[in-house]
């Protein structure tokens, strides 16, 4: 399956749902660290490193990458 854009409070409304979600913060980690805002239990995830952790994904959830 392809990818699509989302928004924030569309993100947001899947999560409350109680559909399967998987956070990835593919923000740098300098961005990251600089930031306040984190979404709780977002897996790290930097772009670069993505194929590297392609089996941590859960297969069955909606996985919504962000970053800055």
């Amino acid at each position: 399956m392809g990818s699509i854009r989302i928004s924030p409070e569309e993100a947001n409304a899947r999560a409350l749902s109680g559909q399967r979600v998987m956070f990835l913060d593919s923000r740098s980690p300098q961005a990251w660290g600089e930031s306040d805002r984190k979404i709780p239990d977002a897996i790290r995830m930097p772009v670069g490193e993505v194929e590297n952790h392609v089996p941590v994904l859960d297969k069955d959830a909606t996985i919504i990458a962000y970053c800055t």
